[in-house]
């Protein structure tokens, strides 16, 4: 248990240890204090709430790394858990160990959405990578891997297409090819139009010219094979030659065909696949996006859960109440330049189903005190059990500035006026605050002989005769 980070529950990744003693991963510290403002130490609270200090508020600079539990961690005899990898060793050797494992499921590093294993990677780069692509030297087209294995066969077809004519026409000349026409007009294509159209029309029809070269084959054989007939079964040596190229020719071209053929069926099925796996990245998208929403929200009611639960600890049911200040210097400063002229303290109540009020300070004051002094304020609040209550708010309330070495506290104090608007009872979330516009001068809060400010803070307490 103690190796376990007390967030995350998972092994300490560069462990740190907190004053109240519990070990937080860094990465894990860091995002609670970035999240959290007065974040409290989890397992404090799950121990026993009673025991929660000044210790158990977690910040990073009062955490220090914890090199004697990092040690242990490194030196922990652990094994891959990855399907078909049998790696073991010592904890320190694990992380280099999961860059290198073979079995390890990694995403393609195109961005095609895939998870492959990383022994498999360069097979799927080869044959399944959908962004994968080369430029064909020849048509300059962009392809796939798989599609570009395609498209070399079929430059090859067109090779042999291209080729074996101009072997023929050794022994059988043809006359020459119409300019405005395709390159098989001679075996019956009728496609005529500018050299553009010819060239996409040719990649286009590569199977029908096929066919045509076919018939044009069969025609030629049937002419040879009546004119060797007439001739009273003599043939010459020359045309007997003729005949065999045509049948090897006759032979070749179906063969192309059926490759063709195969090929394109290939290309059918590459391009449904692509289509279905570019579906499924599309729905996977769309539950990634629905899951980062429902995070969203669930993270803004933990932010929600987290102010309640600060303000629940930080309230108080007996009418008195201690309101610590930090960061005085700043916020005296921001008040003097306008950026936030007043603070407003968390509400606090007389009693359990009480009054709910709160205080507000002008630190460089307002109003009378405005630039000399401090002015504090008590404000009530609209709360729960006001419907109960006896109205309007009539109970002494009593100011005081604490000085933090005990010798000279600030106290003034008053009783409501009944028929002022600030203590009747609530129609808006507040009432006007009423209080003291000139509570303390600001030369005497801010001199070295008292102690009203140490450490940049310094605390107010309200106190309410309930009785």
């Amino acid at each position: 248990q103690k190796y376990l980070c007390s967030n995350c529950n998972n092994v300490l990744k560069k462990a740190l240890q907190t004053l109240c003693g519990h070990r937080y991963c860094s990465a894990c510290l860091s995002w609670i204090v970035r999240n959290n403002k007065n974040a409290i130490c989890q397992k404090c609270k799950e121990e026993d709430p009673s025991t929660l200090s000044e210790g158990s508020l977690l910040t990073e600079e009062r955490a220090f790394g914890d090199a004697a539990i990092n040690k242990e961690i490194s030196e922990l005899k652990v094994h891959c858990v990855t399907l078909g990898c049998s790696w073991s060793g010592i904890m320190k050797n694990f992380e280099e160990h999961q860059s290198l494992c073979e079995y390890a499921l990694i995403p393609c590093h195109t961005g095609c959405g895939h998870m492959v294993m990383r022994k498999k990677l360069a097979d799927h780069l080869e044959n399944g990578c959908v962004n994968n692509v080369t430029m064909c030297q020849k048509c300059k087209r962009t392809l796939s891997c798989s599609e570009y294995q395609i498209n070399k066969r079929i430059h090859f077809i067109w090779y042999l297409i291209i080729f074996f004519p101009f072997f023929f026409q050794q022994n059988y000349p043809t006359p020459l090819i119409n300019k405005d026409g395709c390159r098989f007009s001679e075996v019956g294509c009728s496609f005529r139009g500018s050299k553009e159209k010819i060239k996409e029309h040719e990649k286009t029809a590569v199977g029908a010219h096929m066919l045509l070269l076919l018939q044009h084959i069969k025609q030629l054989k049937e002419s040879l094979c009546t004119a060797a007939k007439a001739a009273n079964g003599f043939v010459p040596q020359s045309e007997l030659n003729l005949e065999n190229k045509l049948h090897v020719f006759e032979n070749i071209v179906a063969v192309l065909n059926k490759e063709v053929e195969t090929s394109n069926l290939e290309i059918i099925a590459f391009r449904r696949q692509s289509e279905l796996d570019q579906n499924i990245i599309r729905g996977l998208e769309l539950k990634i996006a629905e899951l980062h929403r429902c995070l969203t929200q669930k993270d803004a009611g933990l932010s929600s859960l987290h102010k309640s639960l600060l303000f629940s600890e930080q309230a108080s049911y007996d009418g008195v109440f201690l309101w610590k200040i930090t960061d005085v210097g700043r916020k005296l400063q921001d008040s003097v330049t306008g950026r936030t002229v007043s603070l407003y303290s968390p509400a606090f109540y007389t009693a359990k189903y009480g009054y709910k009020v709160c205080l507000r300070v002008y630190l460089n004051g307002d109003g009378t005190g405005k630039g000399t002094h401090m002015s504090l304020f008590f404000v009530v609040m609209k709360g729960d059990y006001d419907a109960l209550l006896p109205w309007p708010f009539r109970h002494k309330v009593t100011f005081m500035l604490l000085d933090q070495n005990n010798r000279e506290h600030i106290i003034d104090a008053f009783r409501p006026d009944l028929t002022s608007a600030s203590f009747q009872r609530p129609v808006n979330d507040m009432n006007v605050a009423s209080g003291c516009p000139m509570f303390l001068p600001l030369s005497k809060l801010q001199s070295p002989k008292y102690a009203y400010v140490k450490e940049d803070t310094l605390f107010l307490k309200c106190i309410i005769e309930t009785n």
